[in-house]
């Protein structure tokens, strides 16, 4: 399938690895330049070595915003941005969770966005088309009792994307969400391995144990995979997503329960 993005430039925050990475490599291969963008310089320069295509890696705090001015500028046009970059964050009982914690998962989940999103937007619409594709989760339609400031999060994200998908529709950018849900990445590679810890179990036996309990509903009943995902992204960040703002295309292997969100 040709998605028509031959030239276009593509921004893809959380690029090091996971879900990021596993995009900026589809959209590659699709004829997109890629700006990778992720905190962590040599790790950066590492995924982007292994990108077949035209590649530059620029290493950026989002929760600093002259990080992300600096990031804006040094990207120069934007056409796509893939929001990937994000931390499960603090996690535990909702009344041992303290301010800082708070702060610091809408800090990284939900404000690194919005900032991004003040930085590239203008250049869209002054182009007349643009590709925004922020990921949520599972957790903002189905939230779970230890994760609350990252499901919070993830649902402002829902509602972000929604509302700006309303302002920008008419200037030719097209805003839309991906929630994945326990996809094979470092993020849940770490809970995996705690998990196995505390069971004394190998990390096999953690993930069975963890859908089992944790999430019966997700039906097919493994971790979904980055490439996956990046399907789903790569869709959405195409030409032939020209009738598709303001959605929220879930890859969650049937994890969440309802039809809302």
């Amino acid at each position: 399938m040709d998605l028509g993005i031959t030239g276009r430039v593509a921004l893809v925050t959380g690029g090091d690895s996971g879900i990021g990475l596993a995009t900026a490599q589809q959209l590659a291969a699709a004829g997109a330049r890629i700006i990778l963008s992720d905190v962590d310089e040599a790790k950066l320069q590492a995924a982007a070595a292994g990108i077949v295509g035209d590649v530059v890696a620029i290493a950026a705090d989002l929760t600093d915003p002259k990080a992300v001015a600096r990031l804006s500028e040094a990207a120069g046009r934007v056409d796509i941005l893939v929001h990937a970059a994000g931390i499960t964050g603090p996690t535990g009982d909702f009344e041992t969770l303290s301010d800082d914690d708070w702060r610091l998962a809408l800090d990284v989940d939900l404000m690194a966005a919005v900032r991004l999103l003040r930085a590239v937007l203008p250049g869209m619409a002054a182009g007349g088309w643009g590709r925004v594709v922020l990921l949520a989760s599972e957790d903002a339609a189905q939230p779970y009792a230890d994760e609350l400031p990252y499901c919070a999060a993830k649902a402002a994200i829902l509602n972000l994307a929604k509302g700006l998908s309303k302002a920008y529709a008419r200037k030719g950018v097209l805003v839309n969400t991906v929630s994945p849900a326990f996809i094979h990445t470092p993020m849940t590679d770490a809970m995996m391995q705690k998990r196995a810890k505390a069971m004394g179990c190998s990390v096999d036996e953690a993930v069975a144990s963890f859908l089992q309990e944790e999430r019966p509903t997700l039906e097919l009943r493994r971790r979904g995979e980055p490439a996956e995902v990046a399907a789903a992204i790569a869709f959405l960040a195409s030409s032939a997503a020209s009738f598709v703002t303001g959605a929220n295309l879930r890859v969650d292997g049937g994890s969440v329960a309802s039809l809302a969100l």
